[in-house]
């Protein structure tokens, strides 16, 4: 087959590509490289550097393919809510250009990466059949794209499946970023020296998939007739941690004792997110095979080797007020800084 993958440059589309590379597949990936990087586009990729909102690059690249994953994404969620017009045009106009693009050029199946951002405040664990409640632009963002393709597949002859990874570790994934990628930031500040930094009390609790466990979902996903029109949770259900326990789990894989550093709440995060795997493991076969301390330990090899890195503010505030997160408003993870700021460091 000749497949698009949309993010080719980024953590979990070179992963997918490097994937189907493997299967003897022909892969042509497009990257507008706001989160790639040059390093991670495996080779064998027919690489091209547009961005998705760009229709007529789209119909380019799409042209003879026989799959499309988009997995590009401003993946920024709580960002969003300070940056919503930055985050909506490359989630909602991205896609759409996709899917126009793929729906001109006739391409059989469409598989796209949504978020569980969709589900916002639901009760855990998430599950397919729950109404979508986001409580971001960014999960806003991500459901209006599923009910574009769906509108426009069902409208024209596309078949289409949804994925819905959440919370993806693992090597490649970027950790200078400082607005995402939680376990990314702790790992990178305590190469640096720094404690984890920690939105809230760190009672959020989450499910952390490895990026191997997710690819192989996806990769189902290309052919199984019995995907088509689905939604589908991609990622474990068995392993829920806090962000304060994650914290703790870095720390000892690193051999540090962990002091976070505590700041205030971040804006509509949702404090209870974690999905049900059933109807993956129904569907696709769906197992876990790395733990959650199996992914961290991947990613700190990973980042040790390549050596801890500046934050990189790569991405402007839209609105800045006293909500926004000091870290952003400020652009720093000066732990001095941090601790002055904090409202949780003493109690």
């Amino acid at each position: 087959m000749r497949i698009l993958i949309t993010g080719v440059a980024g953590f979990l589309g070179s992963h997918l590509a490097e994937c189907f590379l493997d299967d003897g597949h022909q892969v042509v990936g497009c990257d507008n490289m706001i989160g790639g990087e040059p390093e991670n586009i495996p080779g064998g990729v027919e690489f091209h550097e547009y961005d998705c909102r760009d229709l007529p690059s789209m119909n380019k690249v799409c042209r003879d393919a026989d799959l499309v994953y988009h997995c590009a994404a401003t993946a920024y969620e709580g960002l969003s809510v300070f940056s919503p017009h930055f985050v909506t045009d490359n989630i909602v106009n991205a896609t759409t250009s996709v899917i126009t693009a793929a729906v001109v050029n006739k391409v059989k199946r469409f598989v796209f990466c949504s978020s569980m951002a969709r589900y916002g405040k639901n009760g855990i664990p998430f599950t397919e059949a729950m109404n979508p409640r986001p409580e971001d632009p960014y999960g806003v963002g991500k459901y209006a794209c599923e009910l574009l393709l769906k509108n426009l597949s069902e409208t024209h002859g596309m078949e289409y499946a949804i994925a819905v990874p959440h919370n993806i570790i693992g090597p490649r994934q970027k950790y200078d970023d400082p607005y995402r990628n939680v376990a990314a930031i702790m790992i990178n500040l305590m190469l640096q020296g720094h404690q984890p930094v920690i939105y809230g009390d760190g009672s959020q609790t989450r499910c952390f998939t490895f990026v191997g466990d997710a690819v192989q979902c996806l990769k189902r996903m290309a052919t199984q007739s019995n995907v088509v029109g689905e939604i589908i949770n991609i990622g474990p259900d068995e392993q829920t941690v806090s962000i304060r326990e994650l914290a703790n789990k870095i720390g000892i894989l690193m051999g540090i004792e962990v002091d976070p550093v505590y700041l205030p709440p971040r804006e509509r995060e949702v404090p209870q997110a974690t999905c049900s795997a059933d109807k993956a493991r129904y569907l696709l076969g769906y197992r876990t095979e790395y733990t959650l301390e199996q992914g961290l330990g991947e990613m700190i090899g990973y980042i040790r080797q390549r050596g801890a890195r500046p934050f990189k503010y790569h991405l402007d505030l839209e609105i800045i007020t006293e909500k926004t997160p000091v870290t952003w408003s400020k652009r720093t993870f000066d732990t001095q800084v941090m601790e002055m700021s904090s409202p949780f460091n003493n109690g």
